[in-house]
């Protein structure tokens, strides 16, 4: 049984969600201010999923989200929130959030993005076993072979692509801008347009996201670009956002 730990001070949406979870055969302990939902986050026990208030008593839910990435890198955390401006969004994810959704929220679709936190956290615990892969929802990455499959299609990458989507891999659910890109996949001396970031981010969607049902590459409007299991309403932008065409006759290395 996963145990969730839930941050929240209106005891309203609390009890109702402690309900909710119960039903679906979750442990639920909940916390109604930021100090003790840190304490809780901290010391009491393993959680395997935090759901994370942002407006708390006594520490702000940002806070408590900083404080718990100092310690802990790795469980999952869903920020709840009333603000949906694209600024407060992207500082959650920047400070380690896995996930949001915006009050007041659909029951049903926070339950789903929960089960795609647990399942991903049950693959990359079956990652650590073998350091050698990297896995991000059905797509898995070799980096003893170089090979790259997603729903168990083999995906042909050339040495960029494929070092491109390994960085992504590794920053899952990290905001990436694009001179972080480049600084890390083409290296400190490289000479040119930070576009050419754009132009191998389109590379890789048509052949990681556009074959397949869900897409994992995200683009957040003028920062840069996300890996981020998608949800059916968490897409942050439309795809082709700042993506350029690439020019005539311009391949991928």
């Amino acid at each position: 049984m996963s145990r969730i730990l839930l941050i929240e001070d209106e005891e309203r949406i609390a009890r109702v969600l402690q309900l909710e979870l119960e039903h679906e055969g979750y442990e639920v302990h909940t916390r109604a201010d930021g100090r003790s939902g840190l304490n809780a986050a901290l010391n009491e026990s393993k959680w395997e999923l935090i759901l994370l208030d942002v407006m708390l008593p006594e520490l702000s839910g940002l806070e408590v989200l900083r404080r718990i990435r100092q310690a802990n890198a790795t469980v999952p955390i869903i920020l709840l929130t009333a603000r949906d401006a694209v600024p407060d969004r992207v500082s959650g994810l920047d400070q380690g959030a896995n996930d949001y959704v915006t009050k007041p929220f659909a029951t049903i679709e926070l339950l789903a993005r929960i089960r795609s936190l647990l399942r991903q956290r049950s693959l990359q615990d079956q990652s650590a076993e073998q350091p050698h892969l990297l896995k991000v929802d059905d797509l898995t990455m070799d980096l003893k072979s170089r090979a790259v499959t997603r729903e168990g299609s083999t995906i042909e990458l050339t040495p960029t692509e494929f070092d491109l989507l390994r960085f992504l891999i590794q920053h899952q659910d990290e905001v990436m801008s694009r001179e972080q890109i480049i600084s890390e996949v083409w290296g400190y001396d490289f000479v040119g347009d930070t576009n050419v970031v754009d132009v191998y981010i389109r590379y890789l969607r048509q052949k990681v996201d556009k074959p397949f049902s869900s897409k994992l590459i995200q683009t957040i409007r003028g920062i840069g670009y996300l890996l981020k299991v998608e949800t059916s309403s968490s897409k942050e932008a439309d795809d082709s956002a700042g993506e350029s065409n690439p020019k005539d006759g311009q391949t991928p290395s």
